[in-house]
């Protein structure tokens, strides 16, 4: 199985972009979406039935034109869950999974903490979520979380780790957290194949970063630890460019392959 995870920065502005054509040529099984940016009604749904999604979830904000994730998907997945039932979570469309017999796929979008309030919100999300996540596991231990968590884990996933350490997405507690999460039983995917610098998911739109790749990763395909013998590939698709993020593609051989 074949997971793509991609924070479009706006699905309407992505399509417009060439994100179609590009998800033919990639061909993955699952495709994770976040900051869609739009209501399911507001998209031409169409234009992923016609290369191959037949099956769609859409999970957007209450606020229009704001957050919000989806997920396609080749295969009729066995159950889809929208939301956390968190309610100070869900009115803002950060969490949607499928669920397949032998694996669980979510698309998450973790806040940002670009003020006070909202880094107040992201600190509160991130420990009601490890609550959730920690109830999860035994009811699904094969679970790969893909999203953008807004946290570089560690130095090496940040272009300038001494100038940005109090900057919202490197900040100590958040970084924590992400470290605590992994060690809850979570495996970094991309982090089990590839240990060199300037790997980013991220790049900000000022001072040319993206071309002088001053970026952040911030994207991850996190796999629960059962799923670890099942994990056959992750890499960055840097190329990408339909985003000021870039995708990332998690390969999972089948519980039959694996055993």
């Amino acid at each position: 199985m074949k997971i793509i995870s991609y924070n479009v920065n706006g699905i309407r502005a992505a399509m417009n972009k060439g994100l179609i054509d590009w998800l033919k040529t990639v061909d993955a099984d699952v495709v994770c979406f976040q900051e869609i940016k739009a209501l399911e009604e507001q998209i031409d749904v169409g234009q992923f039935m016609d290369i191959g999604y037949p099956h769609t979830y859409w999970f957007s904000a209450q606020k229009k034109g704001y957050s919000g994730v989806a997920i396609l998907s080749k295969i009729r997945p066995k159950n889809v869950v929208y939301g956390t039932g968190i309610e100070s979570m869900d009115f803002e469309g950060r969490n949607l999974r499928i669920d397949f017999e032998d694996v669980s796929v979510m698309s998450l979008y973790l806040p940002s903490g670009t003020n006070i309030n909202r880094l107040d919100h992201k600190l509160e999300y991130m420990a009601m979520f490890q609550d959730y996540i920690d109830d999860l596991k035994k009811e699904i231990p094969n679970l790969l979380i893909c999203g953008d968590y807004n946290i570089c884990h560690k130095a090496i996933d940040i272009h300038d780790p001494v100038r940005n350490k109090n900057v919202s997405g490197f900040l100590p507690v958040e970084r924590e957290w992400i470290d605590a999460f992994m060690k809850s039983g979570f495996i970094d995917t991309f982090r089990l194949f590839n240990d060199q610098p300037h790997n980013y998911t991220w790049w900000s739109y000022r001072a040319n970063a993206r071309n002088n790749n001053k970026g952040w990763r911030i994207d991850y395909g996190l796999a629960s630890t059962p799923l670890k013998n099942r994990i056959k590939r992750s890499v960055i698709l840097s190329d990408a460019v339909h985003s000021d993020h870039c995708p990332m593609l998690i390969e999972l051989e089948s519980l039959e392959t694996a055993n």
